[in-house]
């Protein structure tokens, strides 16, 4: 049976932490009949908060993917993370997403991480509405919100209602397109409200904001724009013609108001869902690559009737087994189906499909483009992978995560448990591609690697809770870089003669410094030759092995050239293995006299304070090593951007809390690497040489 893909809605909830996202997906659960309990965020009880880490800390770690429906209209609902270090999962839910719903607090407005979440989103093209929740809230206020994300976020907020009342006072909204009221008792049941005629002290400001509505949907329609000029009375639904086409073109975006916790308003953020956001045939559909990741020029149009394309977003471990979240952009995936898995060639079959309901799940036949559902027990597919028909392979643009910049080493506290640890950490990495984890060959430590601290400290958490594992973690390590600043020319050979044929490659290059992010060059201008072609790959080998350790302290050697320019070969005693002996004593000898340097990651930090502490946290900042960017006025207090080094910020969320009585905020992510000072180079080198004499 064909699904009515029209009647779909896949739709991301994000937002900062603690603007009330995972209440407000509660609250829709509870009015599209999927729960019958509420489940509080605060009591640890909610439905897609179903890890223990996310009950305790309140805060949604992983996308949890729900079903449900409203009006005959199908809700694919991904419940995402706010917190910074778990952007990650914003990101990648955003890649699957047709639209998407930005909450915003009352009272705290736009917040740091809330512009990180919408600039991704800008990015990836998602259709979005706007809630401001939390109205119930002292200090909130509907309209400065409504300004903030005109002035901080640069997005076009179109107002649909207006909030009656304020802070306790707040009962309720008028939605401006019906000229009418919805009042909600005190009883916190979403169902008991009435529709009323909008109270007198507000029907100017409901003409005027009415007035700016219809006019900034109306540009979506050169016809109904007549129209309207003329003076004549446009229908409901001529307008909200206009609003769609205009939010799916992210022309301007829809705004509404509530209270999720006090159950006021979230019908009418449903409604929008369903009459605003595109339908997944409504999007741009996905481009198609061949297998070595060059564009093909086709598209994978939403279409029941093409050939499989589908991403595997997420990976979860549960009770049940591993589940593969997945979109489907074209054709059908049913149970017994065997699929191709684009990275690695290798096809699997679909045992299991299953619709997803936060924990809960219901055992489906076949899925179709359009849907989301979870594959059970897939074994090589990875986060971002394409899953398509074997007979027309495709691959859908790949994700792309970043680096992590942050390791620690762990050792189990119990002897005897390493392999249980590594068993986990191997499902852990599957889950969240921006983890990594290694070993390191000189010490034998095991290190893990992510995007700062707090992620890094709910990983050692999933450990000990999820899987049993206790364990030992060292210091936090940066991720270190070490480059070169000089420009040399060298020569080396490498000569061995023992019994039989000998070893002899000889080569002559340019080493110099690249651009800014430009990782490792190989060019060869041998001319001639000296150096026969078969023999450059060996020389290119031999510098790419080597890099992976600088001279200083053995961190990674980044941005730097290396020209073959000549050299000499012997015909029986050169071989492909002599030149790369050759290319990786010719780093050793040189790379010490290129001036080489030490570069540490630079983190852009974006911090808010209540006005009375700006100068206090300026001056850590600055005591931190930091470059102030800019310092703009925000609704209640400051916002402060600059980049500041890695290694000056651990520990940097307790000290804000101190410094501001615990209304500091700040989100950071990597930014670039930059030349470390001496006095900090000289430092890192002697613990690094330390550590390796340790070792």
């Amino acid at each position: 049976m064909k699904k009515d893909i029209t009647r779909y809605r896949n739709i991301g909830i994000f937002a900062h932490v603690d603007a009330g996202k995972t209440t407000t997906t509660e609250r829709i659960l509870k009015l599209t009949g999927k729960i019958h309990k509420i489940g509080e965020v605060h009591d640890g009880a909610a439905t897609t908060d179903f890890m223990e880490q996310e009950q305790e800390r309140g805060i949604t770690i992983q996308s949890a993917a729900t079903s449900c429906f409203w009006k005959d209209h199908q809700l694919n609902i991904i419940d995402t993370p706010g917190h910074v270090d778990f952007t990650i999962e914003v990101y990648r839910s955003l890649k699957v997403l047709d639209g998407g719903v930005g909450v915003f607090c009352g009272s705290g407005g736009v917040e740091p991480q809330s512009e990180t979440n919408w600039r991704y989103a800008n990015d990836s093209k998602v259709a979005r509405i706007i809630y401001i929740n939390k109205l119930d809230r002292t200090g909130a206020d509907f309209f400065r919100v409504v300004k903030q994300i005109d002035q901080i976020l640069a997005a076009k907020p179109l107002v649909m209602v207006l909030p009656i009342g304020v802070e306790e006072e707040f009962r309720g909204v008028v939605d401006l397109l019906t000229r009418k009221a919805w009042i909600w008792d005190d009883s916190g049941d979403p169902m008991n409200y009435k529709i009323e005629d909008v109270p007198a002290d507000m029907v100017d400001d409901v003409e005027t904001y009415r007035e700016q509505l219809i006019e900034l949907a109306v540009e979506q329609d050169d016809e109904l724009m007549e129209k309207y000029l003329e003076g004549e009375e446009l229908t409901i639904d001529e307008i909200k013609r206009c609003i769609h086409k205009g939010t799916c073109q992210l022309a301007f975006f829809p705004t509404y108001c509530g209270s999720s916790f006090k159950n006021k308003g979230v019908q009418l953020v449903l409604d929008a869902v369903v009459d605003y956001l595109p339908n997944p045939i409504e999007v741009a559909p996905q481009p198609e690559m061949d297998l070595e990741g060059n564009p093909t020029g086709g598209l994978a149009y939403v279409d029941a009737d093409k050939p499989l394309r589908a991403l595997a977003f997420k990976i979860m471990d549960d009770r049940f087994g591993s589940l593969t979240f997945t979109r489907i952009y074209s054709g059908t995936l049913s149970k017994g189906d065997t699929v191709l898995n684009t990275a690695t060639g290798k096809t699997e079959r679909v045992s299991r499909l299953v619709e997803m309901h936060a924990n809960d799940r219901e055992e489906v036949d076949s899925a179709q483009a359009g849907d989301i559902v979870a594959i059970v027990g897939m074994k090589n597919v990875q986060t971002g992978h394409t899953i398509c028909d074997p007979k027309f392979p495709a691959t859908l643009e790949p994700m792309v995560f970043p680096e992590p910049v942050i390791s620690i080493a762990v050792a189990p506290k119990k002897k005897g448990t390493d392999e249980k640890m590594g068993a986990a950490l191997s499902k852990m990495v599957q889950e969240d591609p921006s983890f990594h984890v290694e070993t390191d060959k000189e010490s034998g430590e095991t290190i893990l690697k992510g995007m700062g601290e707090l992620h890094l400290d709910i990983k050692v958490d999933i450990l000990k809770r999820t899987h049993g594992v206790e364990v030992e973690v060292g210091k936090p390590q940066v991720a270190y870089r070490e480059s070169i600043t000089k420009r040399l020319e060298d020569s080396y050979t490498h000569k061995k003669q023992s019994g039989g044929s000998g070893q002899y490659g000889k080569i002559d290059y340019v080493i110099e410094p690249g651009e800014p992010g430009s990782g490792f060059q190989f060019e060869s201008k041998v001319t001639g030759g000296n150096v026969p072609r078969e023999y450059w790959p060996a020389v290119q080998k031999g510098f790419e092995a080597s890099i992976v350790k600088g001279p200083l302290a053995g961190y990674p050697c980044v941005d730097l050239k290396v020209t073959l320019t000549d050299g000499g070969y012997h015909p029986v005693d050169s071989s492909a293995i002599a030149f790369e002996v050759a290319a990786r004593a010719a780093y050793r000898q040189s790379l010490p006299k290129a001036g080489p340097q030490l570069l540490e990651p630079i983190m852009k930090v974006d911090v808010f304070t209540p006005d009375d502490y700006v100068g206090d946290v300026i001056g850590d900042l600055n005591r931190r090593r930091g470059m102030i960017k800019s310092q703009d006025a925000a609704a209640t207090g400051a916002r402060i951007k600059a980049d500041v080094p890695l290694s000056e910020m651990f520990g940097y969320i307790g000290d804000l809390r101190t410094m501001t009585s615990g209304r500091g905020q700040f989100s950071m992510e990597f930014s670039h690497y930059a030349p470390c000072p001496a006095n900090v180079a000289e430092a890192v080198i002697k613990e690094a040489k330390e550590r390796q004499a340790a070792a």
